[in-house]
């Protein structure tokens, strides 16, 4: 395996660093490793990067990505998906239940485990589906997947809402004896029905059917008295109101072993978007006020919403190139969730690069119990790196990104940030930019 080495590299935006990466590990940290005499001998005949001005994070880590394989590879599939992420600085991802079949047994998340294991530009987590199909009435076989070669620990059923309180009972009950977690889309089905958009003032100067900010408030209020009923782990995918930062906010204060998730487009776009009719801009949960984004980002500076998610989503074109109504809800997000991150945290002075690589790397490898991702930017530890240009602006252009689909709402956009290269385990996927193809 080449040995690399980064010079002047910014950790996590401090000080400027030399970072030896050998055998698939941090082997040495220093102001100057060619020059000192321990490690300098590797730093010397390294493969050099100059890293000056550039930031160096822990590889990020996605709870929330939508693969579609099996099933829907006109849409993504675990290759695509995974080069998406690597040029986004993603080193794992975990990839959501509701493909076809939905993997919801054993025999699918090891699939779908093997696949991203072969394309070897990310680390594939599959979640395993807490319903069979989705359907929301019988537990999916949760034992077998945590078992599985694929050790499952994230349980989902995203895309659905698991509604009946009962199966939601049960599935945070069972979890707990693999210490998993069970991930809630929350959206209770009966105040949706119809929806196509953020119930609001431009809901109704629009016309369209609105999503009720109460939909997904009354569902986390349900969800985490019942978690702690049972004192097991739940995590709110894609929380977006203000309203439910605040009853995230109590149950934490409560004690309740409960994370939460804001995605990089509830963190930036608002409802107004929706008045171009454009069904990019359509999303479950749906897009919100300016309140509610403000709510958000007060809430992910805090700590009171754990992680970023992406809730990458790919479609076909035909999916999305149609009349509002019939489109297809969801947006592609892995190679812009950083940039997106800098612009409405860092750039506005509510995080640093070390709250970055926590709600991105840290946090969401910890919910995910994922051992070898999320570590400390220090010697002997796994060289699951991403390093970062954060003067570069760059204009979206979806029909050049990786992911085999195209629905960005940030097309046109400019946006702070580059990903330079990416580390998975010692070995870069991408570099200069590009990813490093033939792996």
């Amino acid at each position: 395996m080449t040995t690399y080495l980064l010079t002047g590299a910014r950790v996590l935006g401090e000080a400027p660093t030399d970072v030896l990466i050998a055998d698939g590990k941090i082997a040495a940290l220093g102001s100057d490793l060619t020059q000192g005499a321990e490690a300098a001998d590797a730093a010397r005949d390294a493969q050099r990067i100059e890293a000056e001005g550039l930031v160096l994070l822990p590889g990020l880590v996605d709870l929330h990505t939508h693969l579609r394989e099996p099933g829907r590879e006109d849409a993504e599939t675990v290759a695509s998906g995974t080069r998406a992420a690597a040029l986004g600085g993603f080193t794992c991802v975990h990839a959501m239940a509701n493909t076809s079949p939905v993997a919801d047994t054993a025999g699918v998340v090891e699939q779908v485990w093997r696949l991203g294991r072969d394309a070897g530009y990310a680390d594939v987590r599959p979640v395993g589906a807490v319903t069979v199909g989705l359907a929301g009435e019988q537990l999916a076989e949760l034992g077998a997947m945590a078992q599985s070669a694929a050790a499952v620990r994230v349980f989902s059923d995203d895309g659905r809402c698991v509604a009946d309180p009962v199966v939601m009972r049960r599935a945070l009950e069972y979890a707990k004896a693999f210490d998993a977690v069970i991930a809630q889309h929350a959206q209770e089905p009966r105040l949706t029905a119809t929806a196509q958009m953020h119930e609001g003032v431009v809901s109704a100067e629009l016309g369209l059917a609105g999503w009720p900010a109460v939909a997904e408030e009354a569902i986390i209020a349900r969800d985490v008295l019942l978690a702690e009923h049972v004192g097991s782990r739940l995590h709110v995918l894609h929380l977006s109101t203000a309203g439910s930062v605040e009853i995230v906010r109590w149950a934490k204060t409560r004690g309740i072993d409960v994370t939460a998730e804001a995605t990089p487009h509830h963190l930036y776009l608002t409802d107004e978007l929706v008045r171009s009719y454009d069904p990019v801009f359509k999303v479950n949960p749906p897009l919100r006020t300016e309140a509610d984004v403000e709510a958000v980002r007060a809430g992910l500076a805090d700590g009171t919403i754990d992680v970023v998610g992406t809730d990458h989503a790919p479609h076909p074109r035909e999916d999305k190139d149609c009349e509002w109504a019939a489109a297809a809800f969801g947006m592609t997000g892995l190679e812009t969730a950083l940039s997106v991150v800098q612009a409405a945290m860092v750039e506005t002075g509510r995080m640093t690069w070390a709250d970055v690589a926590r709600v991105m790397s840290f946090e969401p490898a910890r919910i995910g119990r994922v051992a070898d991702q999320g570590r400390p930017i220090a010697v002997g530890e796994p060289a699951n790196l991403t390093l970062v240009d954060p003067d570069a602006r760059r204009v979206v252009v979806p029909q050049e990104q990786a992911t085999a689909s195209m629905n960005s709402p940030f097309g046109g956009m400019e946006l702070p940030g580059r990903v330079v290269a990416t580390f998975l385990h010692g070995r870069p996927t991408v570099l200069d930019g590009r990813l490093v193809e033939g792996r």
